[in-house]
């Protein structure tokens, strides 16, 4: 199905390339993508809750834990918790990601997923590659016992939270475009690259890609969106849901040929989301320099 949204960031951003964006994604999981995602630790996921807010939330386990048992099916031994808690009761769209950050390596796939006890089963509708470009090399060191987490939620960045996003160099972002599905999506720079303008705004530049545009199709459509910043050597997240717009001047900011600002609509820190525990080695070569550093 064509994507009236990617098709308009397209003539917008002048790159019109036949059938290139969602339309040209099969469904089928090629064998390559399977064995690396059964090699995986972690994945990330978006979704649209019951009240049309879109958040993304992280999934982790032993290497195997994200299996595809079919051509077209994936089953994930694991479930959501907040915020994402009881969406996929019932089948629900879904977006996810699985990373590598050791090597660099990410493959994205969107479709449709249940619960079915304490697993997942997502039945595919894309299944892609994404590039290496902007992802900082790290590696697991830790992979704790999941403990007690906690939470904590308001509609103001604190001070603190200020900070966190102010130094982050990754975060992921979920978006969802009504009758076409959901998606997440990694962004990446030096640190500083996400500018916190105050406790309700945050603005990032969007680097050059792979031209598919299909957060920024999504956006053109549906400005709902899902924020995700992990914190590494705790395994704390911190989820972020609101709207987002895209600014088609990128006021000189290094690298970007466009600026995505996100309003902020609710807040939620998860502490213990994560057992995996991560060291970081290197920035990535392509990450333009910060604005003011």
């Amino acid at each position: 199905m064509r994507h009236a949204g990617e098709i308009a960031v397209q003539r917008r951003a002048g790159v019109r390339l036949a059938e290139h964006g969602s339309a040209r994604v099969r469904a089928e999981i090629p064998e390559a993508a399977a064995r690396f995602l059964e090699a995986q630790r972690m994945v990330v996921i978006g979704a649209e809750d019951r009240e049309g807010r879109v958040w993304s939330a992280p999934l982790t386990g032993r290497a195997g834990f994200a299996t595809a048992t079919g051509d077209r099916t994936i089953l994930v031994d694991a479930v959501p918790g907040a915020p994402l808690a009881g969406v996929f009761d019932d089948e629900h769209d879904i977006g996810m990601l699985a990373l590598e950050p050791w090597t660099r390596r990410r493959m994205r796939v969107n479709g449709r997923a249940r619960r079915d006890g304490d697993h997942l089963v997502v039945r595919t509708e894309q299944v892609y590659s994404n590039c290496p470009k902007y992802l900082q090399k790290r590696t697991i060191t830790e992979d704790l016992e999941p403990g007690e987490r906690t939470s904590w939620s308001g509609d103001l960045l604190s001070e603190a939270q200020q900070k966190w996003i102010s130094a982050a160099d990754t975060f992921f972002v979920a978006t969802h475009a009504p009758g076409l599905g959901s998606d997440v999506s990694h962004r990446g720079g030096n640190p500083g690259f996400v500018e916190v303008v105050d406790a309700r705004r945050l603005v990032w530049p969007d680097y050059a890609g792979n031209l598919m545009y299909m957060t920024l199709g999504n956006l053109e459509l549906n400005p709902a969106a899902g924020l995700l910043f992990l914190d590494w050597a705790t395994g704390d997240a911190l989820h972020l849901t609101g709207r987002a717009r895209v600014d088609w001047d990128p006021r000189e900011v290094p690298g970007a040929q466009r600026l995505v600002e996100f309003d902020v609509e609710r807040v939620l820190q998860v502490g213990g989301a994560s057992p995996l525990r991560w060291a970081f080695e290197e920035y990535s070569r392509f990450n333009p320099p910060v604005r003011g550093a």
